[in-house]
């Protein structure tokens, strides 16, 4: 069995390293390993927005931000391979080909983005890598599920299950742009709901993430 598990950026590092965080994280992950094989897809974070806005300031195209978006998720999973030591794979996977080599050898196996596709984040690339083994996709990012509106504004209301479809028509509403920070982007909304993966959306409790791993009651978003 193969767990596909998107780790948002804004975890990694939202302004300095969660160091804190991502020792338990390590803890858990390696638990479950035990057991399973589990794939984890780092995000940008602020790390790839820095760079994306100031390219994009500078008149710079998209496809170009895309790339230095692509090469921040990279960055971030690099950080996380040495921070896992000897427990994963130590080459940075560029294809599900690759990852699929990968995953042989290791039941740990992090990465970043996979090759340069038009609108597409590292959620894309988690997306497709659900779809490849068949399993769940679990997006872990900083807040705890998807709102109706921004989660900030006082009216915003928390969407505790979802259709496929409906939230294809929310993910409609939302302009794509290289670095975007949303729960998920447009492609892998597309690609979840043409293959019906079950997708969780998770805050970053990670006493949640054990529930999902244990297919017990959560807090949080699912989408089937």
């Amino acid at each position: 069995m193969v767990k596909v598990l998107s780790l948002g950026g804004s975890l990694i590092i939202p302004d300095n390293i969660s160091y804190q965080f991502l020792e338990k994280f390590k803890k858990l992950i390696k638990k479950y390993a035990e057991k399973e094989k589990i794939i984890i897809v780092c995000g940008g974070g602020q790390t790839a927005r820095k760079y994306i806005n100031a390219l994009e300031q500078a008149g710079i195209s998209e496809k170009i931000q895309s790339y230095i978006g692509i090469r921040a998720t990279r960055l971030n999973a690099w950080f996380l391979i040495n921070f896992f030591k000897d427990s994963c794979n130590k080459t940075i996977p560029k294809s599900i080909k690759e990852v699929n080599h990968l995953v042989k050898k290791n039941n740990i196996v992090i990465l970043g983005g996979l090759r340069y596709h038009e609108k597409n984040t590292s959620d894309g690339a988690a997306a497709s890598l659900a779809k490849a083994y068949k399993t769940e996709f679990i997006n872990m990012t900083n807040i705890k599920g998807l709102y109706n509106k921004h989660p900030k504004l006082k009216w915003a209301k928390f969407i505790p299950k979802i259709t496929f479809s409906d939230f294809s028509k929310l993910m409609s509403k939302v302009r794509y742009k290289p670095g975007q920070h949303h729960v998920l982007d447009q492609n892998a909304s597309d690609i979840i709901k043409k293959y019906k993966i079950t997708t969780y959306i998770i805050g970053p409790d990670l006493k949640n993430l054990e529930r999902v791993l244990e297919n017990k009651k959560f807090t949080g978003t699912v989408i089937n």
